[in-house]
């Protein structure tokens, strides 16, 4: 039997003023993790304006 899985990006927005970038992916993958959520991998925008987090859980 195959695990089926549910999907998930977040999206973190580059902002000019406020925490870090880092800071708030942090809290952002805290926060799903306790929801069941698992990283499952990241990406950049070209123009560095947003970092994509990819997760799954099962469904």
């Amino acid at each position: 039997m195959s695990t089926r899985w549910s999907y998930h990006v977040a999206e973190i927005k580059v902002q000019l003023f406020g925490r870090s970038v880092t800071e708030r992916v942090q809290e952002e993958l805290t926060r799903l993790g306790q929801q069941g959520w698992e990283l499952v991998s990241t990406s950049q925008s070209e123009a560095v304006d947003s970092v994509r987090l990819f997760l799954k859980k099962p469904a």
